[in-house]
């Protein structure tokens, strides 16, 4: 009898545990779905209840996180993303994240370290290299910004915007040939703003 309970006490330890980690991610999706109707506040809520159940649950933090910045916390945005790099150290999408929370601080240095971090954890993070172009522009490291557009740009041939802040880094580096190029290309992507820039800058 003895070694029944033995034996059946860690299957029912882990029965338990399951059961709290799919209730985590159950909190967890209905934040995301708050999230997708914009509903931040209420997001906010399931994700802090996601992290009661499961204090493990990097995911939860890092939407919370998302969710947070969309409020305009961007310091509480950065403590739910630096608890899921503790959890998940290999979180691209948290240290970019944290990236942007701290851009929106103009702590550009501290951006540009955590999209660098996202980087070498996955290279194909076009994002990453977008808003690092973004930091270094703002640090006026026009070359530099260049570079991490073009890489964007690589990885996602269709993003808008990553043409328009290298035809801005370019227009300020002299290249205003190049930069007027970039400007259109943006505005063939849907990039509005992209024909001001052109109006103002190429005629």
């Amino acid at each position: 009898m003895s070694q029944k309970i033995k034996i059946f006490l860690p299957l029912a330890l882990i029965s338990i545990m399951n059961c709290y980690s799919q209730t985590s991610e159950e909190y967890k999706k209905r934040g995301n779905a708050k999230c997708d109707s914009l509903d931040y506040k209420g997001a906010i809520a399931e994700y802090s209840k996601a992290i009661e159940v499961n204090p493990k649950n990097a995911e939860a933090y890092h939407n919370r996180g998302v969710a947070k910045a969309e409020l305009l916390d961007y310091r509480g945005a950065i403590d739910d993303y630096t608890k899921a790099i503790e959890i998940k150290p290999e979180h691209s999408a948290a240290y970019c994240g944290r990236g942007q929370a701290k851009s929106s601080l103009q702590d550009y240095i501290g951006a540009i370290t955590d999209y660098t971090k996202a980087i070498e954890i996955n290279p194909k993070n076009a994002e990453a290299y977008h808003n690092r172009g973004v930091a270094k522009a703002e640090l006026q490291d026009n070359r530099g910004a260049i570079a991490d557009y073009t890489k964007a740009i690589e990885i996602n041939p269709k993003d808008a915007e990553a043409y328009q802040g290298r035809g801005l880094a370019k227009l300020l580096l002299g290249q205003t040939d190049s930069g007027c190029m970039d400007f259109s290309k943006a505005g063939e992507l849907g990039y509005a703003k992209a024909y001001e820039a052109i109006k103002k800058y190429c005629q």
